[in-house]
């Protein structure tokens, strides 16, 4: 089965950078698509990010398009959020997340919608 460890979190000044990491193991860019969640203190979960490996299709909430990118290291099938230009709001536990990409789409992401596999979630604090 598919895990997943995320890491990288942590506290940053508003207009500062961070990088999230996803090491997946049981997991192949070819097969999976993986992406990035959010949830805020007494807000509803928030898909981030989302990459389909194989064809390298992309999904970004509006609310961090132009600041946030998600990318991957298929020899370490590890994948990233780099963050920048970081904002207070962005503040909340990120989790990275996969999905089987048969009838997947990574616009899914914009609703609610549930990944197939999750790893543990990384704090990032923004302060202003």
């Amino acid at each position: 089965e598919v895990q997943l460890q995320a890491s990288g979190g942590g506290l940053v000044q508003a207009g500062g950078s961070l990088k999230l990491s996803c090491a997946a193991s049981e997991f192949t860019f070819a097969r999976h698509a993986v992406g990035w969640y959010r949830q805020a203190p007494g807000k509803e979960r928030e898909g981030v990010a989302c990459m389909i490996g194989s064809d390298g299709s992309t999904y970004y909430a509006d609310s961090v398009k132009g600041r946030f990118t998600i990318a991957v290291d298929r020899a370490k099938n590890t994948a990233f959020l780099q963050m920048t230009n970081l904002r207070p709001e962005d503040t909340a536990i990120y989790y990275c997340a996969a999905d089987q990409i048969l009838n997947f789409e990574c616009r899914y992401y914009s609703g609610p919608y549930v990944s197939d596999y999750w790893g543990q979630g990384t704090q990032v604090t923004v302060s202003s």
